[in-house]
């Protein structure tokens, strides 16, 4: 069951009345000020609603919703059931706010749903971060980030919220890495929202070269020059001794910059000194 987003038109804020839904962390409805959620039972009534606004660019068929809202064992009579979440649903959001009947869609052209504006947040983020416009980068990645943080349907489990987390948590590593080049570009007082980015980023992708790359820049320009180089250090031992690898040319070059011209140098002397002594233990070695 794949997961479509729909291209997000509206503002990162959202209107000021109107339609506004909140999915991402407890489900939040509001229509035209007034708050509705409260009319949906149990957890399907909320996962029904999350299902619909996550897919809204397409009808979905009434089996679909019911292999959605109960993955394990089905209710005894699963269409009735569906039919009373459809119409518990329908009061609150309105009559008109569902369309179809045999395949249904959430007729709400015109609502605001969080989860569009953080995909449209990361996106517009990272534009202004390849034109280098550092402050136009950081208020969308930071919208993009607080709304991918909240997760989605916690203590709720299915194939469908998996898929929805995994694309959450790609617009949150997303955010996380424009919020961090931003800041570190605008540096001053930023700087610390740099490294405290960074250091989510490696700890979410611990593979991922861009959060130390990040992290060793935001450390250096804060004058910690020595852990940035301890970064490298740690990342270079987990590469070899996990993967058989080594950091990408681009993390070298940066490793050597910030070790400096005369460390680097003392560096390559004391490397190419280990490797005569290596060889001169082996001629030794040798019974010819």
């Amino acid at each position: 069951m794949t997961l479509r987003f729909r291209p997000p038109s509206k503002s990162l804020a959202g209107p000021r009345l109107g339609a506004r839904i909140q999915i991402c962390g407890r489900v939040v409805v509001q229509i035209d000020g007034r708050r509705v959620e409260g009319g949906l039972p149990g957890r399907q009534g909320p996962a029904l609603l999350v299902y619909l606004a996550a897919n809204r660019d397409r009808p979905v068929s009434r089996d679909e919703l019911i292999e959605a809202l109960w993955p394990g064992e089905l209710p005894p009579r699963p269409e009735p059931a569906l039919s009373v979440l459809l119409s518990k649903l329908r009061s609150s959001l309105g009559p008109a706010s569902l369309e179809g009947r045999s395949d249904l869609r959430l007729a709400m052209a015109d609502a605001w749903i969080d989860l569009e504006a953080a995909a449209l947040g990361a996106h517009r983020a990272e534009s202004a971060v390849a034109l280098g416009d550092w402050m136009g980068a950081a208020g969308p990645a930071r919208v993009a980030l607080h709304t991918a943080s909240r997760g989605v349907l916690p203590g709720l489990e299915a194939p469908w919220i998996d898929d929805l987390r995994a694309r959450l948590e790609d617009i949150r590593l997303r955010a996380l890495a424009c919020v961090g080049a931003s800041s570190l570009r605008i540096g001053g007082t930023e700087l610390p929202a740099a490294e405290r980015s960074a250091r989510s980023l490696v700890r979410l992708s611990p593979y991922r070269e861009a959060g130390y790359k990040l992290l060793m820049e935001a450390l250096a320009a804060e004058g910690n020059t020595a852990e940035a180089l301890q970064v490298y250090e740690a990342l270079r031992c987990r590469l070899r001794e996990e993967l058989g690898s080594a950091p990408s040319r681009e993390l070298q070059a940066l490793h050597q910059l910030l070790l400096g011209p005369k460390l680097s140098a003392a560096r390559g002397r004391a490397a190419e000194g280990q490797h005569l002594t290596q060889e001169e233990e082996r001629s030794d070695g040798d019974p010819s």
